[in-house]
């Protein structure tokens, strides 16, 4: 029984050193609160301005394009705001991740240009629109004020600064495709944590649902280490044998007492 229980305790040691053997997964790293709140929501305003600049361009109705082109302004001025806020916020305290150890220095400065043109183009496309506005000499709705007139008239600067409104968002609706679908090759076809670390739910998904196939795959034996089996396989056949001689050494010796 001593021999037993020695094996037991043996067989507790060496499990724990078999589970501290199992792979560990690693902690994804991602950005901090804040940088990711102000990335979602400057996503919903970017949707919200790119929505609002269709309809006022197809419409025919001078209430609903008056309308769209109110709601267009404030967002833009509140993206512009969001923008400066979190410019501010990723020089002081933000939080940002290292890119991933496989990816090249190509790819990472491809990264880096398309984000500075992004952050560019937040601050540099509504100070166009905003600007075209009070260049054209009138009173505006902006949110729920109504602005008087802050300048003069100036229909060659408003021109300008219209057409440069025009190819900024071209430009501004083409990099954010870009950005999406690169986000989606990351994700689906590399594999790899850069989604995740601007969405850590997804994350959380994707690890739950490893976790649950490695769970299934140690259910059914298929998921359970080789190196981690053979200890198991070996302490069961050590308990037995210790069953084995405390039950049936008495009877053995009795019979050959008897013999005798």
């Amino acid at each position: 029984m001593a021999a037993l229980s020695t094996q037991e305790r043996n067989g507790g040691v060496e499990s724990s050193q078999c589970s501290t053997m199992q792979p560990m997964t690693a902690k994804r790293t991602s950005f901090d609160g804040v940088t990711i709140a102000f990335h979602w929501a400057t996503l919903l305003i970017v949707l919200g301005l790119l929505t609002t600049a269709l309809w006022h361009a197809q419409s025919h109705d001078d209430m609903t394009k008056a309308l769209m082109l109110r709601i267009h302004r404030s967002l833009g001025v509140s993206v512009w705001t969001a923008t400066a806020f979190r410019l501010v916020w990723r020089m002081t305290n933000a939080k940002l991740p290292p890119f991933p150890d496989e990816m090249t220095d190509i790819h990472r400065m491809l990264v880096k240009i398309t984000e500075y043109c992004l952050y560019a183009l937040l601050i540099v496309q509504p100070l166009t629109g905003f600007v075209a506005t009070i260049a054209r000499g009138r009173s505006f709705l902006l949110f729920w004020w109504h602005i008087p007139p802050l300048i003069s008239h100036y229909p060659t600067l408003r021109a300008v600064l219209l057409s440069a409104h025009r190819i900024g968002a071209w430009t501004f609706g083409i990099l954010i495709m870009a950005h999406a679908v690169a986000a989606l090759i990351h994700y689906f076809v590399l594999r790899d944590n850069v989604l995740q670390r601007m969405a850590p739910v997804i994350g959380s998904a994707r690890s739950v649902r490893k976790s649950s196939l490695g769970t299934r795959g140690s259910q059914t034996g298929s998921g359970a280490p080789e190196s981690c089996d053979k200890p198991r396989q070996s302490r069961r056949q050590g308990r037995a044998s210790e069953r084995e001689r405390f039950w049936i050494a008495p009877y053995s010796d009795l019979r050959l007492s008897q013999s005798q």
